[in-house]
């Protein structure tokens, strides 16, 4: 299914909320996450229902709630719920603690050429081009990651890196 960057950071914003709190997420949340007009979100939202995507909850606790083609259509499993890898994330002076879904390398044989392409399962809104980035330690490996970044792709939660440099633990 194809989404508009817009409308796939909505999506991930309602599936976010939903993995971490497992309840509705009202239409005011989402805005103040996404920066955007409440009355653009409800817009989105009903069309998103009619493609399948939400379902509504109504009442005073009620809200949106994703469905599993909103899962598919973001190549998610509902069954992980929120099981990203949590990993340390400095941006500017700031330390923060993110899920992260993945880390891909490009040619890492040439150090002066060496990308990362990291995934993120929130929003990389905050992140601009040339904002310098420090990713890790992950968990497994303790790597960790310096660089700058090249690009963002807000739809998919994406910043791409210019790797400056990695260095992981000899033992772990």
């Amino acid at each position: 299914m194809d989404l508009t960057s817009s409308q796939r950071e909505i999506l991930n914003t309602l599936v976010n909320g939903y993995e971490t709190t497992e309840s509705p997420m009202p239409a005011t949340e989402i805005a103040d996450v996404c920066d955007r007009h409440v009355g653009t979100i409800r817009n989105l939202m009903q069309m998103m229902k009619s493609l399948g995507l939400v379902e509504g909850v109504p009442g005073s606790e009620g809200g949106y709630v994703p469905t599993e083609a909103a899962f598919s259509a973001l190549g998610r499993d509902p069954a992980a719920n929120g099981d990203g890898e949590t990993i340390g994330l400095a941006h500017g002076y700031d330390r923060v603690d993110v899920a992260v879904e993945s880390i891909d390398f490009t040619n890492v044989h040439h150090p002066e050429k060496c990308r990362a392409t990291v995934t993120f399962r929130e929003s990389v809104t905050r992140f601009s081009v040339g904002d310098p980035v420090i990713v890790g330690p992950t968990p497994n490996s303790g790597l960790v990651i310096t660089g700058q970044v090249e690009a963002t792709d807000e739809g998919h939660n994406v910043l791409h890196l210019d790797v400056a440099r990695m260095e992981a633990p000899l033992e772990r």
